[in-house]
Order: C-alpha cells, then structure tokens, then sequence
C-alpha cells in the first residue's frame, strides 16, 4: 500500500495512514479540471508518496523504501530504525529518493517533506513492519583477519554460512575500498564462497589501508532467505615482498618495494614419485602466495598414503615453515640437506632452506607475499592453496556472477 498526501494536507503518523486526496469530501463535489471547487490554490502543494505504505506488516526488505514527489521537490527524507537512519539516494531532479535494502523482521519510520515551487510545503510521516526471513544468510568467516597487515597478493576470501542462490544480488553487496586504486574482480567457488584479488601481472599497491563491507542485510539470496546484518572488515597492505625461486639454479631472491633484500640457496623437490600423471614429489611452479606460518610444522608421508613407520615413510617436526600451497609445500628450514642447497633438489617438494634464512623469512613474510617459483614441468593448480593467480584474467573475471571488473579506489 502507498501512502500519499495532497492539496495542502498534512499527514501525521495518527492519521491512519488511508490515501488523503481531497475528493468528494470537500463540499459541492463539483470539480474544475480534477480539483475540487473551492480547493484550487491547493494544487500547487505538492504530493508526497512512500512506499511501503503506513502500516504495511509484510513490506519486502530486498525492494526498500521509495518516496517520490508531485508537483514539487523533495527536501528531506529520513527513515529509521531504532532510532538510527538507513542510507539511500536523492534522485538529481530531487524527485525521488530511494533507500537500500533493510533488514528483515523490522519497523522503520518514514519522514518526508516535499515543497513546490511556489514555496507551499508537504510533510508525511509513515511506519511499516519488514518481512521475516525464514532462513538467514551471515558471513561466516573473512580472510584477511581483522586488523591484519598482509602482502601484496592477499586476496579476500569470504565464506557464507549457507549456498548462496543470487549470486548476482549479494555479489552486487560486496565492495571492496582501498586508498591506492587497483582493478581487481570477484569469483565464485561454489555456492558458499566468494574471492576477490586484483588483476594478473598488479598486486595491490603496498603501504595502505583496506576495507572490505557486505551491505547484505535485506538481500534476498534465495526462497526466503535474506542476508541480516551488514558487515565490514579492516586491514593493510604492508611493504611490497616478491619472493622468486628457481629449481633449476637452486637459489631464492626477496624483494623489498622493489629491491633486493636477501638471496639464499635453496633445495626444492626431487621428482620421481608419479601418482595418476602427478610428479607429487616435484615442487610445483607458478605463482604462490604464503598462506600461513607453523613452527614447528608437523609433516608425514600419510599424505601419499604412506604412514611413518612403513618403507619410505617420514614424521618430521620443520621448524620455521611458511606454507605456499595446500599439496603440502613450504619454505623452511632444513639442517640436514644444507649439504644440497644450491646445488641438487632433495626434497619432497618443499623449498628446503639455511636455518638461519628460514628463521629470517618466517619473521619478514605477511601472509600473501607471492612466490614466484620456475623450473619445473608441474605447475600449480589455481585451486590448490591460494594459486589464484594462476587463472587466466579473463576466466577470473568470468567467474564474476556480474561479470564485472571492480576499481577499489
């Protein structure tokens, strides 16, 4: 239901919130051109119209609320709940204004006054109750951490508490804002979770603040169901680290805004065990990016379904270890095959390291550094681990539900 207010009345919240136009109630009934005789310097009071109407107890929260104006302008609009005001947008002609979703299963209070350009002035007043959600879309968890400093290739991983059936309305809820503008796009993987990282070849700018928010409350993801409550989330890029390692000259280089800070000999997988085409034991190439720090690390062979205490099984506690993928790679320290490092690949796959080195790229790596590694003939899978950039740009963005770039800045 709509309400509005016409030919100079004026509407407060205790009149019932019926349609007022000034019709056959007005004496005679006798009408000049639409207006009521006796009403006709009336007319140039604008007429004001909200919708949802007063008293609506099943207002759809994904279509908000619209105010529109006749014969005038709108001045102000206000809607609340709880006292607090809900964001939304003046039309440029100051014709309309429209707010953005609103959260289910709740009041709002209306205010708008229109003026005509004669000076006469509308005001109305309007209350009406949201519909309940059946079921409840929420974000259940958000990488990077609140407040975390990360590096250059961090990408936002965002994982809802349940599939998400309009990809289109939620993604269209995302926004991503940094103080350095870099292009970037959201993927889907899966019906429950959401990626954005920046373009192939352009990380994120370093030295800078990031915020990511979900406007979900009020959209509708599915029958019924409806996003409840907003989100946001803080953090920063840090200094710039690319880290590059070669199996073929054994060696890694660190990187710091653009110089070298540190190079080390390193030893990376041996190659030979070969699981359904799969060199498991190869060190996969392409582009990393640190996920995590463990020390110590606790590494088995049941990975390749061999337990410890069988031929060619290993239990190893790895102290220093900055994970780069899910398949089990890292780089860490390893004591027993500095003897290798710089000269011949040893290992299970892993980025075998000096100590000391490990020690020094556990303390100066943020999650999300990437680490571009070369030489071998397996590369890394864009799924295994945070490989995201091993996607096409293309593709990536067709991952998009709106098949859209975004531009942070």
């Amino acid at each position: 239901m709509q309400r509005r207010v016409s030919a100079g009345v004026r509407a407060g919240a205790g009149m019932a919130g019926a349609v007022l136009l000034l019709t056959t109630a007005c004496s005679g009934g006798e009408k000049e051109h639409g207006v009521p005789v006796g009403e006709k310097g009336d007319a140039a009071v604008p007429q004001v119209t909200i919708d949802p109407g007063n008293g609506n107890g099943k207002a759809a929260p994904e279509d908000g609320v619209t105010v529109t104006a006749a014969g005038g302008t709108l001045q102000q609009v206000t809607v609340t709940r709880k006292g607090k005001p809900v964001d939304g947008a003046m039309a440029a002609d100051k014709k309309s204004w429209k707010s953005r979703t609103l959260r289910p299963g709740s009041q709002y209070q209306v205010s708008a006054v229109a003026t005509s350009p004669k000076g006469k002035s509308t005001t109305i007043n309007s209350t009406f109750k949201t519909l309940k959600a059946a079921n409840e879309l929420d974000i259940a968890d958000v990488s990077p951490t609140s407040g975390e400093k990360v590096g250059v290739g961090m990408p936002i991983i965002v994982t809802f508490n349940r599939a998400v059936g309009d990809k289109k309305a939620v993604e269209q809820a995302l926004e991503v804002k940094s103080t350095k503008p870099a292009t970037g796009a959201w993927h889907w993987v899966g019906d429950t979770q959401a990626i954005f990282r920046t373009q192939n070849g352009h990380y994120w700018q370093p030295n800078q603040k990031v915020t990511f928010s979900a406007k979900l409350a009020g959209v509708k993801s599915g029958k019924k169901t409806y996003g409840m409550s907003d989100f946001s989330r803080k953090f920063s890029i840090g200094d710039s680290h690319i880290i590059t390692a070669s199996t073929k000259t054994h060696h890694l280089t660190v990187k710091k805004n653009g110089k070298k800070v540190k190079s080390w000999p390193i030893s990376a997988g041996r190659g030979g065990r070969v699981v359904n085409g799969v060199d498991t034991y190869a060190t996969t190439s392409g582009v990393h990016l640190t996920m995590g720090k463990e020390n110590p690390a606790i590494m088995t062979s049941e990975w390749m379904g061999v337990k410890p205490d069988e031929p060619g099984g290993y239990k190893e506690v790895i102290p220093y270890a900055v994970r780069i993928s899910n398949s089990g790679e890292y780089i860490h320290s390893m004591a027993s095959t500095v003897w290798a490092q710089g000269h011949q690949n040893v290992s299970h796959g892993c980025v075998n390291s000096p100590p000391s080195a490990a020690r020094w790229f556990y303390r100066f790596s943020y999650r999300g550094d990437p680490v571009v590694i070369t030489g071998t003939d397996r590369d890394l899978g864009w799924d295994n681990g945070w490989g995201y950039y091993q996607m096409s740009w293309k593709k990536w963005v067709k991952g998009s539900a709106l098949d859209r770039t975004v531009t942070t800045g």
